[in-house]
């Protein structure tokens, strides 16, 4: 479907989901318009509040919301608190525009407004850091979303921001010390079960500060442990031209057990020696660990193998090869930030001046015993194409055979490593003063140096011979796996961690090894500077300014030909200026209209500048990293009207377009001249098969969000207690990609519809709350150089459930709470091209977790 026939029917959606959601305003009627305050908040202040608080929480986000300067979400601490949340992914999902997605049913990234993972910048207390995943890429699965004060969701961009926010600027705040006076302690803990082989869930969470007039101190600490077990059924699909039926090429069967571990820790000293000085230095760090068992069997129906063609839906292959491949694996990413400075007056000055130190580690160590070169004889039936059928008999009969104790030619040990390590330091300065110069005016300007260096490897796969004494039979237990689809196989459960004590007692313990050509090395150096300005008028403001980013890189690496490898390095600087401006429209007391443009910078992830590649003379083929290629650049506008019709409701609507030039993709093709990539080994105009990274053309992303939270406060006491909220997105991209003549895809992460849907009370210290998301199908990232593996749409159903104990303790407060994820036993797919050939199901239950808070 061409892309202006997709932007009409996007236009027809959004004028029909625009009259649904402004209708329903009026079952909510207003109780008295909100008063903005005098003075805007420089900074998100945290936001705990007692009484109500799912109301009085949002009601404070939504004050900050509208006094902002930019195209804003808030989302508040106790607001938090009050989902089912299992990290910091779960919570931006319920914001509008925002969509998460997941693995093995968790939530690890967010795509921000339909863009890709690497759009999205973070931070912590105004603070960016470089992302976990390629040096871009956020890992929101590390973070647990108790941590957080409050959470900034920045739409539109200031000239103060990171250029590298093209879709939006995720400022995440942590606990002040000095949010209570004294001792304050909070404590929480809980457990529960996931229902798909009732597996062990656990949390606990723990927070004290203390402070007085000019000191403060902080400490905290959250562990979350969730035992897991996930059915996974992969799948080779065709559709056979001739009969339009779907054939099965092979199947995987696998079961994933174990568990996934977040750990965080860290704290807060503050002093303020004067009111106008504030002396702090903070520190966190955060963990996300999966420890992984696999059990898995692929069996290959091709015909080119057994000679005997498919038939669609059921059938009965005579020989089919096997393959059994096992694993005791560990999966994980960290972030250890520390930020120390302060902040003075002088004068009509205000100064801030503040280091910070970053580390990230990602990491991924899966040694695989792989069985290969059995057959048997299988019937299968794939009518229901999600649960396929196998029944496994002797090769040739059809007589029934155990595929746990099959007999294989070959064992072998496959091992899959990845490891990038990442350290940055970052100094930033800056001054903000008011102003006459331009009428009643708030001028601020600072400069920024970021230094980062990476190093480690991408994705090495190596395979050797298993020990010939271990005989991996001997580690099948009587356990037959635990599904929600089916187990036709009479799969069972191998003693993965036996298995793997009894090889690494031939083999030693097994460490890391990466192929030359892998190898890792940036050296990246960012400096910056801005100048902005803030205007108020009668009417409300306009804030302009400008952002000038230089960006210095250097990549080191290898070139590998044959069996000679060669040292490679390249470097490379570009100097980006990024303008933007924000007007802010009082229309009325609770009316506000915002129109905004913005420009920003997105740089190639370390593992696609990276300069390691190796290059096979003979064909002509280079495989590798791309150091020539260049950073994505966006222009964009914003426009929103927001109402704000009650003192914790809103209606609002909001459209955005964003223009990307220099959209990275994967791909392989051929390059009209090698000799670019590999001088001196492939001659100059020789046409070379390249596999690697590039930059596509018009990349676009357009969007409308439509959000209502409303309370039901025109209803008597006690049915005043309800409330509802809920946003709808309708997005559209596209991008060009110069190396694929079908000419234009969509950007990866784009659905078209998004929506979430809460239906929530609190009333007699009782707290409940029910939470819908859904989005529809979206295409996968860029690294699938096919940029034909698509999400089907997927949808989550959530509850959660607080109760404050009507105690007479002091101050001591108890609270009980229960949380449930995936009511509704949803599943994940993904699939090529077509719903009908899905490469991918998961399932994973639900998940339920009970216990008890306290604060002091």
């Amino acid at each position: 479907m061409g892309f202006g026939m997709r932007l009409s029917g996007l236009k027809r959606r959004l004028l029909a989901t625009s009259c649904v959601i402004f209708a329903s305003s009026y079952f909510i009627a207003p109780v008295s318009a909100q008063q903005p305050s005098a003075e805007t908040q420089a900074q998100i202040e945290e936001l705990v509040v007692r009484a109500r608080p799912i109301r009085d929480s949002q009601a404070e986000a939504l004050r900050q919301k509208q006094e902002a300067d930019n195209v804003v979400d808030i989302i508040a601490a106790d607001t938090i608190g009050r989902f089912p949340d299992q990290n910091l992914a779960d919570s931006l999902g319920r914001i509008p525009g925002l969509a998460i997605e997941r693995d093995q049913g968790q939530a690890r990234f967010i795509n921000f407004r339909g863009a890709p993972f690497r759009y999205t910048s973070i931070a912590f207390d105004g603070i960016d850091v470089p992302g976990a995943e390629g040096g871009r890429v956020p890992r929101f699965d590390s973070f647990p979303s108790v941590i957080t004060s409050a959470i900034a969701v920045n739409k539109a961009v200031t000239p103060d921001m990171p250029g590298e926010a093209v879709a939006g600027f995720i400022d995440i705040q942590t606990f002040s010390p000095f949010q209570y006076e004294g001792l304050n302690v909070a404590l929480e803990g809980g457990y529960g079960n996931q229902n798909l082989g009732d597996v062990a869930i656990e949390k606990y969470n723990g927070r004290m500060s203390y402070s007085n007039d000019k000191v403060g101190a902080l400490a905290f600490y959250s562990f979350n442990k969730r035992g897991r077990i996930t059915d996974n059924r992969e799948f080779d699909l065709e559709i056979d031209p001739a009969s339009n039926a779907v054939l099965m090429n092979s199947v995987d069967f696998r079961s994933y057990r174990g568990d996934r571990r977040d750990e965080s820790y860290g704290g807060t000293l503050e002093f303020r020696p004067a009111d106008d000085v504030q002396l702090f230095i903070r520190t966190l760090y955060s963990a996300f660990i999966d420890l992984e068992e696999r059990n898995q069997f692929v069996f290959d129906f091709r015909p080119d193998i057994t000679g005997i063609p498919l038939t669609p839906n059921t059938g009965y292959q005579p020989v089919v090869l096997v393959q059994r491949l096992l694993e005791d694996g560990k999966y994980k990413n960290s972030t250890w930030t520390t930020t120390a400075g302060g902040e003075f007056m002088s004068g009509d000055w205000t100064f801030t001046l503040q280091g910070n130190y970053t580390k990230t580690t990602n990491d991924s160590n899966l040694p695989i015993p792989l069985s290969a070169g059995a057959t048997v004889a299988a019937s299968y039936d794939i009518t229901e194409i999600e649960k396929p059928v196998l029944n496994i008999f002797s090769t040739g009969t059809m007589t029934p055979t155990d595929v746990n104790l099959l007999t294989y030619p070959a064992n072998l040990l496959l091992r899959v490593d990845i490891a990038l390590d990442i350290e940055a330091w970052k100094f930033k300065f800056d001054a903000e003063r008011e102003t006459n110069l331009f009428g009643d005016t708030t001028f601020k300007a600072g400069v920024q140096a970021d230094f980062r260096d990476a190093k480690g490897a991408t994705f090495a796969a190596n395979i050797g011979g298993f020990p010939a004494g271990v005989n991996i039979n001997d580690f099948v237990t009587d356990k037959l796996w635990d599904t929600d689809f089916n187990n036709s196989i009479m799969g069972r459960n191998i003693d993965n961690l036996g298995l793997r004590d009894a090889f690494e007692a031939v083999t030693g313990p097994l460490t890391p090894s990466y192929a030359d050509d892998l190898i890792v090395g940036i050296d990246e150096k960012i400096y910056a500077g801005y100048a902005m300005a803030t205007t108020r008028f009668d009417w409300g403001n306009i804030v302009y300014g400008v952002r000038m980013e230089a960006t210095n890189f250097s990549t080191t690496g290898n070139q590998v030909v044959g069996g000679v490898t060669t040292p490679v390095d390249f470097s490379n600087n570009y100097f980006n200026v990024l303008p933007g401006v924000h007007v802010n429209v009082d229309l009325d007391d609770d009316l506000k209209f915002r129109v905004s443009a913005t420009t920003g910078v997105s740089r190639p992830t370390y593992e696609e500048l990276r300069a390691s590649s190796r290059v096979n003379v003979i064909n002509n083929e280079i495989n590798g990293g791309n150091p020539f290629l260049k950073a994505e650049k966006s222009y964009g506008a914003d426009a929103s009207l927001e109402w704000y019709f009650s003192e914790a409701s809103i209606a609002s609507i909001g459209a955005y377009y964003r223009a990307i030039d220099n959209v990275i993709y994967a791909d392989t093709t051929v390059v009209p001249d090698g000799s670019l990539y590999a001088p001196g080994i492939i001659g100059p105009n020789t046409p070379t098969t390249f596999n690697s990274f590039f930059n596509g053309q018009d990349g676009e992303i357009l969007g409308l969000e439509l959000n209502f939270i409303g309370q039901a406060e025109f209803l008597p006491y006690p049915f005043d207690g309800f409330g509802v909220a809920g946003n709808v997105t309708l997005l559209d991209s596209s991008f060009k990609a110069p190396t694929r003549p079908q000419g234009k895809f969509n950007l990866p992460g784009t659905s078209d519809v998004i929506y979430n849907a809460s239906l929530f009370y609190e009333n007699f210290g009782l707290s409940v709350r029910l939470n819908y998301q859904y989005r529809d199908d979206w295409l996968s990232t860029t690294e699938n150089d096919s940029l034909t593996e698509y999400w089907a749409p997927e949808d989550r159903l959530d509850l959660s459930v607080r109760y404050t104990l009507p105690l007479d303790t002091g101050d001591a407060k108890f609270t009980l709470f229960a949380d449930a994820n995936n009511l509704t036993n949803s599943v994940d797919v993904r699939y090529v091209n077509t719903r009908r050939t899905p490469n991918q199901v998961e399932g994973f239950g639900a998940r339920y977790v009970a216990g008890l808070r306290i604060d002091y």
